[in-house]
């Protein structure tokens, strides 16, 4: 992913910069000393811990309606593989991995060992009380926690762990799925049951309809990650940037978050016109223009995965999902839904506006240049960084569509 035109990317210009000049042993040590720090300044155990503690009750069922929903979501994963594939054209072949269908606590540690795996080359350590050996990528999550962790580090990773531990508590009831690409040869695909059954219930949708529209979303992006492996590499890379410490005058910091607190109370767009407010404004503000241009990296990625992933899982359409549209207007009502001051607070802390933004102006994207030029030329998307969507061409599909497709 790239900046505003005529910028070239921090990934661009740090490949050519290595061209002419090689790391050396002392540079490469301290970003391995950095990345051990941030993998560190989190005691993931203590965090996953807090989590399974303080994670909400599931909805109320019987044993045979939860294994039913297991069964059922389980068999969605294997059944969306083929639509996905048809409707995107990434991939033809290949086995299909299984789902790991779990319930809250489960995600809790799955999310947790995702996160530290983000992290470029963590040092070895237990990172849940059980040792989990997969996991799931909660969303682009991952690079905000990791950046937020590395500020905590003066406190301790124990202590870091316990506001660590509460937000994944608080995002176990709000996850439906997760691909994990990070964990595992083929990734990591993960559903929530006891959430999607609360969804389904307060939407009233058709269980098994909602079941597969669901897995239509999440094994779009496994899809993704398949068809562009390098995807893995790119968002470490941007992650990585975010590992080196910033020295940034008190002074100047003080004035960039008063000026990001005043935009997001505002309702204005950030400085660099990405739209994004919120927790992601402020962390915006106290990074360095490499920094800020990783998190904008991530940004425009995060976009373009979730619109994608929303565009999939409608033009798949009513021959494999019958009640596809009345789920999709259920389901938009349910993202507009009126939030008290707490909620929108907690929701923008934890970065969940920022994923729902992604999801609307991403399926926008998607949407328009595929009735433009097809599915097949859209897919020129994936062949590598320069390829991907700027934060701008994302509000102005035409824009990408004439750099890149000429």
């Amino acid at each position: 992913m790239t900046g505003v035109d005529p910028q070239v990317s921090t990934l661009e210009t740090a490949a050519v910069e290595t061209t002419a000049a090689e790391p050396t042993g002392a540079d490469t040590a301290a970003k391995d000393e950095a990345a051990a720090r941030l993998a560190d300044a989190v005691d993931w155990r203590s965090a996953t811990l807090v989590g399974r503690r303080l994670a909400p009750a599931p909805p109320k069922m019987t044993a045979y309606t939860e294994r039913l929903v297991y069964a059922e979501l389980a068999q969605a994963a294997v059944t969306a593989e083929g639509p996905v594939r048809e409707v995107t054209g990434l991939i033809t072949t290949g086995e299909i991995p299984p789902a790991r269908v779990v319930d809250r606590p489960e995600w809790i540690e799955a999310a947790a060992l995702s996160m530290r795996n983000m992290i470029p080359n963590p040092p070895e350590a237990d990172t849940t009380a059980e040792k989990a050996d997969d996991g799931s990528e909660p969303g682009r999550m991952s690079a905000l926690f990791g950046s937020i962790s590395s500020s905590l580090e003066q406190a301790g990773g124990v202590v870091a762990g316990v506001p660590t531990g509460a937000m994944l508590a608080y995002l176990s009831s709000a996850i439906l799925g997760q691909y994990d690409p990070f964990t595992g040869p083929d990734g990591t695909l993960l559903l929530v049951a006891p959430n999607v059954v609360q969804v389904e219930r307060a939407l009233r949708v058709r269980p098994s309809d909602f079941r597969l529209w669901v897995c239509l979303h999440e094994v779009t992006h496994r899809v993704q990650f398949t068809a562009a492996p390098w995807l893995r590499d790119y968002m470490r890379e941007s992650v990585e940037s975010l590992v080196e410490p910033v020295d940034v005058p008190i002074g100047q910091l003080v004035e960039r978050l008063t000026a990001a607190i005043r935009a997001d109370r505002a309702g204005a767009d950030n400085p660099d016109g990405d739209g994004m407010g919120g927790m992601v404004g402020i962390l915006r503000a106290t990074r360095d223009p490499e920094q800020r241009q990783a998190i904008d990296n991530m940004l425009a990625l995060g976009t373009l995965l979730e619109g994608h992933a929303d565009h999939v899982m409608d033009a798949v359409g009513p021959q494999v999902v019958p009640t596809v549209g009345d789920i999709r207007a259920a389901f938009d009502n349910r993202r507009r839904v009126h939030r008290s001051p707490l909620q929108r607070l907690v929701r923008a802390i934890l970065g969940l506006d920022v994923k729902m933004s992604q999801y609307l102006r991403g399926k926008v994207f998607v949407d328009a240049v595929v009735e433009q030029v097809g599915m097949e030329r859209f897919n020129t998307v994936w062949t590598d960084a320069t390829t991907l969507p700027r934060l701008t061409e994302i509000e102005k599909p035409q824009l990408w569509v004439d750099r890149v497709l000429g």
